[in-house]
């Protein structure tokens, strides 16, 4: 039927190019619920095939899925009419029916009546072979008749069942096909009546045995017909078996049974008046009696199938395992969730004990400057991260280091050559020596996370509770039930039902004996409690009352696993047995090998050879062959014997295997023949499983070397068989036995007598076989759609599946999930026969490589080792025609069981000379150990050959991915239309939101416990899990997350709500704390099944940076995205983040405790999202950007504003801490968590300011405090916060100046010494004068004295000035000078210069005179560059202790002048002051200011004459107060003013750089121009001028100076607005964008009380998103290698 779609606008995705699209209502029933349901068609499409004014075949692949009102309302609207009600199927036949007139009809229905009458009388009557002329033609009327539709009514009489019977049972063929005739006219109409006729005339008593062949494939075909449209489904490349006539014709009597049982229970649940009648007992009671009925047909079905398709055989060697019970949802990877703990041992990592872990560093920047202090050359190291060619995990040898960017050489094992990374991508191993293997995988997995976030994550040294993250959907372990399920009565129920009479009434007796003496009908029996004692016993008894073909099921049968003796003594079910059911091929091997063993022991008998091993059975062939072979034939006896190998046909299967073997066993061959060909001539014999070994009938036939009267002989029982039963002629035309009789003919010369009548009867089935083989694939797809229908009717409805033999039916369909060998994996060697070190270029699959041949004509060839038990599925021969006459010509294929032995002929091929492929095997359906490829000939007459290579493909293919793809499609569709039911109804309310979890927590535990129940292997658990939460859970998290027209999503709403009920919730009586568990229950299952680990690189070669870039640019980096679902709550969650941050910020960010409450309402967030998502990375690092994306929006002034407060408020906790004890340790914890909270800006632009007002304070700090531990430790923690690295060196500059200090100390020690020693040299001198001149030389001396007294006297004049405090008489004070680098040290704008020499006393001037000598001495020292000196410039920055009294001073430099002065002065004007020092001031005045406090030690008396007063020391009498303890009297910190000064400066100094950026990239146009290039233009345009204005950038003060950072920051900026862009071909390249504004009109004011005007946040932060390189050089550079 071809038709256009209806519904063309609803479409649902079910895989690549795949979409579903409903097309009709088929039926109506009621659902388990009591609303209505409907059976919708929906059409599975290809993209393309639906193209505008194009019509689709619609019933050509479709899917039938019941669905409520609520689904079809959100998924096919258009489906219901007007009064919201499905519009029903449409009623064409009744309309139909209504054009011929009622009288005529009854007429017509009258003489179809008497017609049948009279045929029934007729064929009565009929006597001879010759049917009488009168009742061929009442046939032929009535087929007239059975042609007019409105009459199909009449013939559905059950005397019409009875005409068609006796006419198809009647020996003469033209009756028969009359009968044929009817029937096609019947079921012409529709395929309802078709499939009536077919149960109906299937149902029959004994219609085998009246069929012959003839009417059985009318029947067949017919059937066919009818099923062609119903399952499309195709196996191609599965080979399936060769099913006789007979037992198809069985199989399709119980598929049209289950079919119809299952149409009446649709149809029973669809009456109007089934849950409304008055007799609802009889009603449910008729409904289970259809379910029983329908599961015992359903499992007979299942279990015929299973034999007819010879899984019970093939999985007779592997017991079917038990899966174990784990979660189908989530991944099968080790670890591979960083939130959760590893359930299994992660590999051994490689770490030295002598060097410090990952783990015990706060963060990853504190860990690469341990790596970079501590790494030495030699030494071995692990890279965290991957990084272009390196990959995480690969070890390496440190080589070297520098100032470039990356830093790190290290040569690496991976690649076999050095490569340069970064510090933080390292770990250390240690040296070779001292490395020891051990399992640190959490600190791995830390280090990793770490490489991409700056905050480490915890690792998992703890074991969490099994409860802590269990899934709510893993059942728990089985516990011991007292009674069966219903679903493992029934099945043990099926096989109660298969016994015969009197062994059925023994096990009634004994249930009736345990129960009571109960009656057991059929509706007690169904509803029966089972205990599980009764039926272990009933277990017991069951074996000995089945037959083989029962027992097989029985023992393959759950309940048997479960409850059966072997079971519960803990051995393998039944092993004996089992071990019989393996034992047709066993034996069959084992014919092969002891018929090539000389029959030494027994010349005379090979048959008993044959079946020694075997038992009674083995003993049953021997007694068969006595009676077939004595002179007369005992008739009963055979019959008997034949009964028994029905039983038990394993030596039956043995007997006819044994003819696939060499031609050593010609006795036995011969022997075997004779049998088989007189057991044809039984009827009892047909009964026997001949089509399960016919392929080694067949194998006999292609045999180059089988013996002549072995063939002919082979042929004779051929043809008897073929002859006796045209079904085996089917089976052996389907096996190919025409073309082996071609080629045996051929082989000797046509005498062969009955070779040709035998092929011409097998070529005259070729119709038949291709009918059978579409009738075994009819329904073995249809019985797979109904399984399908019953997973989806029992996903809807939630009640178990009762059917027997369910989980092994789809165990064999799953067979093949986990098995996988690839091409390369099929042989285990390949030999040649000349040249083996080029043999390698077969399978390297180069076609531009061959393996090439040396020897004479004919002697090539190529040797094939394979695989154990691998099946060859093509075996195919790459050639090329350009190598002439080296190619191929003719090609022969050998098989054989050992390298000495391939000499069955398989296959020969002429190869064309312009051939590329060559297949020389396909399908082969036994195993060859060795196959052998000889070259016989090559084209042109040459000698040697050339082979350009081998491809070998196996095993056979199985059913597993035509049925995987089934469950998966079906599996989507149903739940893709539950998720948008479910998604319309949050739509319409949110509330139903909270209503979620336990709606997919229901869901995810039916599908976990169906397939714990019924999936065998964890491939086929883990298809159907992912398939489940692809349909179900994405596009649910899709639809909650995604925003409606007011910009929020259902889940952020939720979220929303649970963050303002959370504290609310703390109390257990309140209303709203049974609100958090719910939103929590829900989270916890969105995200439980997303994988945590590192995304994979889907590019292979990432392009090079760096050092490491080469010039070949045709390979990107494309890293793998996280999942849908963890992306869509991830952002979610951001969203929820930045909504709540930025309105804190709103509200608060002028507050005074600002700092305080915003670490509280991240912390407080840190915890809910800890709460909500677990400890995953990915919502961390949300909540993250949420809190960076709410800071983008502050204007500039105020993110000045914010990050001053950060700094002072990380100031103050700094300072505090030095008081120590519990305040102090409130301090720490206070600092502590304001530092997690200020790594935020380390991504931002905010980081500049924040480090410019840190430095400021860090600054004050360090001078009035001095150095601690903490400072370092702190600036370990936040040092990706100050892109500059300015406070890092400022603590460096610190070290360096107590180095230098410490030097100093050294130097004025020799300096003493050497001044001590010229002394005492001195006074030597003139001693030893004295004595030796006597008093001639008395004057002498005394002149010479006194001339060396005068030189003294004047080097010590020369030096007075640095040594005038060396003879200090009073104990010297301790002098501490402090070098800092005005690079880095804010001192420009703070402070003024001192002169020493007029301000400071000479015991303290000396000492800076001496340090200023020291330091220009340790800077003269030659170098090989010329380096300018350093010279040193005194300041009043620093700090003093003065004793006063008992009183202790802790004052700055300029009040300890002050102070001083005092000392030689009564009083000192603040005028004279003020002169003397160059101070300014408010400098003066802040420093005086403490000083003439109530806790000062100075009055300022203020004089009408004296400008600005006097400063007198105070007098105690006049205020006494203590004199013991420290006073703190250091001014405050006051130049730093973020409203006024310092926030404008910055925002000055920006915008100018922007007005730069912008007007070099307009002058350079479209080209643009690269980033380090600009970033010189923008610092030479800085420095030089003429724009910006020198005025206006005089008035910047401190904000004139520019870095490179800076200009890298505004550069963002401007790309983040627009401005300024990047090439996508080249991204370094940079290029103006727009026209826009650059310059702020205005600037915002920080004061509410303000009346200024708002301006436009014109300039707002810009995050950045490249990571830093705080490990880089701290050297001052223009210029930028790289920009990410």
């Amino acid at each position: 039927m071809v038709g256009e779609l209806r519904y063309r606008e609803f479409r649902l995705p079910l895989g690549p190019g795949l979409h579903a699209y409903p097309d009709e209502v088929i039926r109506q029933r009621v659902g388990h619920d009591g609303h209505p349901e409907y059976q919708i068609r929906w059409l599975i499409l290809r993209r393309g095939e639906d193209g505008e004014g194009g019509q689709v075949d619609c019933k050509a692949d479709h899917i039938l899925l019941w669905m409520s009102n609520d689904e079809i309302y959100a998924n096919c609207h258009k489906m219901l009419g007007e009064d919201g009600q499905v519009i029903g199927p449409s009623q064409e036949t009744a309309g139909e029916a209504g054009t011929l007139d009622k009288s005529m009809l009854g007429e017509m229905e009258r003489d179809v009546k008497s017609l049948i009458q009279r045929a029934l009388r007729q064929l009565e009557e009929c006597v001879g072979t010759i049917p009488p002329a009168p009742l061929l033609h009442t046939v032929h009327v009535l087929s007239a008749y059975a042609s007019i539709e409105p009459l199909t009514g009449v013939f559905k009489d059950p005397r019409v069942l009875d005409l068609l019977m006796h006419m198809l049972s009647s020996p003469d063929y033209q009756i028969r096909w009359s009968a044929g005739q009817m029937i096609q006219a019947l079921a012409s109409h529709d395929a309802g009546t078709r499939t009536q006729i077919l149960l109906s005339l299937s149902q029959q008593e004994a219609i085998e045995k009246h069929l012959d062949f003839d009417s059985r494939c009318a029947l067949l075909a017919l059937f066919a017909q009818a099923m062609i449209s119903e399952h499309p489904m195709s196996f191609e490349g599965i080979q399936l078996p060769q099913v006789p006539g007979r037992m198809l014709f069985s199989l399709v009597k119980h598929y049209l049974h289950v079919t119809s049982l299952l149409d009446q229970l649709n149809d029973s649940a669809a009456e109007p008046g089934g849950q409304n009648s008055s007799a609802p007992k009889e009603s449910s009671g008729e409904r289970g009696r259809l379910e029983l009925e329908f599961s015992m047909a359903m499992g007979t079905l299942i279990s015929e199938l299973v034999q007819v398709m010879r899984w019970d055989w093939a999985s007779s060697r592997q017991g079917p395992s038990a899966r174990s019970s784990s979660s189908i949802f989530q991944p099968l990877l080790a670890g591979a969730g960083l939130g959760l703990p590893p359930t299994q041992a992660q590999a051994s990592l490689r770490r030295s004990r002598w060097f410090r872990p990952r783990s015990e560093f706060t963060s990853g920047n504190a860990y690469a400057l341990y790596v970079r202090d501590t790494l030495q050359p030699g030494m071995r190291v692990r890279m965290l991260d991957d990084y272009e060619e390196i990959s995480a995990g690969d070890e390496g040898e440190f080589r070297q280091s520098n100032s470039g960017v990356p830093p790190v050489q290290v040569l690496w094992r991976s690649t076999g050559r050095t490569y340069w990374v970064h510090w933080h991508m390292l770990e250390i191993l240690g040296c070779e020596e001292d490395i020891k293997d051990m399992v640190e995988a959490d600190e791995y997995q830390g280090a990793v996370v770490s490489g991409t976030q700056s905050v480490a994550l915890p690792s998992w040294r703890w074991k969490p509770m099994t409860e802590l993250y269990a899934m709510p959907y893993v059942p728990p372990k089985d516990e011991e039930n007292e009674h069966l399920t219903q679903a493992e009565w029934w099945e043990l129920l099926f096989f109660i039902k298969k016994l015969d009479g009197p062994a059925h009434q023994e096990v009634l007796q004994i249930l009736q004996e345990n129960l009571d003496g109960e009656i057991l009908d059929g509706e007690v029996l169904a509803e029966l409690a089972m205990p599980v004692e009764l039926a272990q016993n009933l277990l017991l008894a069951l074996p000995q009352r089945l037959d083989d073909s029962a027992l097989r099921d029985l023992l393959n049968c759950r309940v048997y696993r479960k409850y059966g003796p072997e079971a519960l003594a803990g051995q393998p079910a039944s092993r004996s047995l089992l071990e019989a059911q393996a034992q047709p091929q066993e034996s069959a091997d084992a014919a092969r090998v002891k018929a090539e063993e000389p029959l030494t022991q027994c010349p005379r008998s090979p048959l008993r050879h044959l079946v020694e091993g075997h038992g009674p059975a083995g003993k049953t062939v021997l007694e068969l062959e006595q009676a077939l072979s004595s002179e007369g034939t005992q008739e009963s006896e055979v019959k008997s014997l034949l009964l028994l190998l029905q039983r038990q046909p394993q030596p039956f299967l043995v007997l006819m295997r044994s003819l696939d073997t060499p031609a050593a066993g010609k006795a036995l061959h011969l022997a075997v023949l004779r049998i088989l060909t007189r057991l044809v001539d039984f009827p009892e014999a047909l009964l026997l499983p001949w089509h399960e070994a016919m392929d080694a009938c067949v194998a006999g036939l292609q045999s180059p070397d089988a013996d002549r009267e072995v063939l002919q002989e082979l042929i004779f029982f051929l043809h008897r068989l073929a002859s006796v039963s045209r079904d085996y002629a089917v089976v052996l035309n389907q096996l190919g036995a025409q073309d082996a009789i071609s080629k045996a003919l051929e082989r000797h010369l046509g005498k062969l007598d009955l070779a040709q009548e035998l092929r011409d009867l097998v070529f005259k089935c070729e119709k038949h076989a291709h009918l059978y083989q579409k009738l075994t694939t009819n329904i073995l797809g249809g019985c797979i759609q109904m399984v399908l229908g019953q997973i989806e009717d029992h996903r809807r409805t939630h009640r178990p599946i009762n059917i027997p033999f369910f989980d092994v039916f789809l165990r064999y369909l799953c067979q093949g999930s986990s098995v996988e060998v690839k091409e390369d994996k099929c042989w285990e060697k390949v030999e040649v026969s000349s040249n083996p070190h080029r043999a390698s270029k077969l399978t390297d699959r180069n076609p531009k490589t061959y393996w090439e041949s040396n020897g004479s004509t004919g002697s090539h060839y190529i040797t094939l080792h394979m695989q154990q038990g691998v099946l060859i599925r093509q075996l195919t021969l790459l050639v090329a025609s350009e190598d002439s006459s080296y190619m191929p010509a003719r090609v022969v294929v050998f098989g054989g069981d050992g390298t000495s032995s391939p000499n069955t002929e398989l296959n020969l091929v002429n190869v064309m000379p312009s051939a590329s492929r060559v297949i020389l095997l396909e399908n082969l359906n036994r195993f060859w150990p060795v196959i052998q490829i000889r070259i016989k000939r090559c084209q042109q007459g040459g000698i040697d050959t050339r082979i350009r290579g081998l491809e070998i493909l196996g095993p056979k293919p199985t059913f597993w991915p035509v049925f995987r793809e089934q469950l998966c499609r079906h599996t989507r569709l149903f739940y893709m239309v539950r998720a948008q039911a479910w998604s319309q109804d949050i739509v319409e309310d949110r509330r139903s939101l909270l209503h979620l979890s336990s709606r997919l927590i229901g869901a995810l535990c039916h599908e976990q416990n169906f397939a714990d129940r019924f999936l065998p292997d964890d491939e086929a658990a883990q298809a159907l899990g992912k398939t489940c939460w692809e349909a179900l859970v994405s596009p649910l998290v899709q639809n909650i997350t995604s925003p409606d027209e007011d910009g929020l999503s259902p889940l952020g709403w939720l979220l929303d709500q649970y963050l303002e009920c959370r504290e609310a919730a703390r109390h257990p009586q309140s209303r709203a704390a049974a609100f958090p568990p719910r939103v929590r229950r829900l989270t916890h299952l969105l995200v439980h099944a997303e994988p945590c680990e590192v995304p994979a690189v889907v590019a292979a070669a990432p392009q090079p940076k760096g050092r490491n870039r080469s010039h070949d640019s045709s390979s990107l980096a494309t890293q793998g995205l996280p999942s849908s679902i963890l992306k869509n709550l991830t952002r979610c969650w951001q969203a929820v983040v930045e909504e709540q941050v930025n309105t804190f910020l709103t509200s608060h960010w002028q507050d005074d405790d600002f700092v305080p409450h915003y670490c509280e309402h991240f912390n407080k967030l840190q915890k809910s999202s800890s709460e909500l998502f677990g400890p995953r990375a990915a919502f961390l690092l949300a909540l993250q950007n949420g809190c960076a994306g709410a800071l983008l929006k502050l204007p500039f002034l105020k993110a000045a504003h914010v990050s001053e407060q950060f700094a002072r408020h990380i100031d103050q906790r700094i300072q505090g801490s030095w008081i120590g004890g519990a305040q102090g340790m409130e301090m720490l914890a206070q600092l502590q968590r304001c530092l997690e909270t200020v790594l935020i800006f380390s991504s931002l632009e905010m980081a500049t300011t924040f480090e410019h007002y840190y430095q400021h304070y860090m600054a004050d700090r360090l001078l009035s405090l001095g150095s601690s531990w903490l400072e370092g430790a702190v600036l370990e923690q936040i040092g990706p916060c100050f892109p500059r690295r300015l406070p890092q060196q400022m603590l460096q500059s610190l070290r360096t100046s107590e180095e230098l200090q410490r030097q100093f100390h050294i130097y004025q020690l020799q300096r003493l010494d050497q001044e001590l020693l010229k002394l005492e040299d001195t006074e030597k001198e003139i001693q030893a004068g004295h004595e030796a001149g006597g008093k001639e030389h008395k004057r002498e001396c005394e002149e010479e004295a006194e001339e060396a007294g005068a030189a003294a006297a004047t080097d010590v004049a020369e030096e007075e000035e640095e040594n005038e405090d060396l003879y200090y008489e009073r104990a010297m004070p301790e002098v501490t000078v402090l070098v800092l680098s005005p690079r880095c040290w804010p001192i420009a704008s703070i402070c003024h210069t001192l002169n020493p020499r007029t301000c400071l006393p000479s015991y303290l001037r000396g000492t800076l005179n001496r340090y200023s000598n020291f330091y220009d001495k340790s800077q003269s020292y030659p170098t090989i560059e010329q380096i300018p000196q350093r010279r040193l410039q005194w300041t009043w920055l620093g700090r003093a202790e003065l004793q006063f009294g008992d009183q202790t001073l802790h004052v700055s430099t300029v009040q300890m002048w002050l102070l001083l002065c005092l000392n030689d002065l009564k009083e000192v004007s603040i005028e004279s002051l003020l002169a003397l020092s160059g101070l300014s001031p408010e400098m003066l005045s802040q420093a005086v200011g403490l000083l003439t406090s109530s806790r000062g030690p100075l009055d300022l008396h203020m004089q009408k004459d004296v400008p600005g007063g006097v400063l007198k020391v105070r007098d105690d009498s006049e205020e006494p107060r203590p004199r013991r303890g420290s006073v703190w009297l250091i001014p405050p910190q006051t130049y730093l003013k973020a409203e006024d000064e310092e926030g404008r400066n910055l925002e000055k100094r920006r915008n100018l750089l922007n007005c730069l950026i912008v007007r070099i990239l307009k002058a350079h146009g479209d080209q643009g121009l690269h980033i380090d290039q600009l970033v010189c233009l923008v610092l030479e345009a800085w420095q030089k001028g003429p724009c910006p204005p020198r005025g206006l950038v005089s008035s910047l003060g401190r904000g004139s100076a520019c870095s490179s950072t800076d200009v890298l920051s505004s550069i963002l900026h401007l790309l983040g607005k627009g401005t300024v862009r990047r090439h996508d071909d080249r991204p370094q390249m940079l290029s103006y964008a727009v026209p826009v504004t650059v310059m702020e009109p205005h600037t915002e004011s920080l004061n509410p009380d303000s009346s200024g005007p708002n301006p436009p946040l014109t300039f707002h932060t810009l995050q950045i998103r490249s990571r830093g390189v705080p490990y880089a050089s701290c050297t001052v550079t223009q210029s930028f290698s790289t920009f990410r």
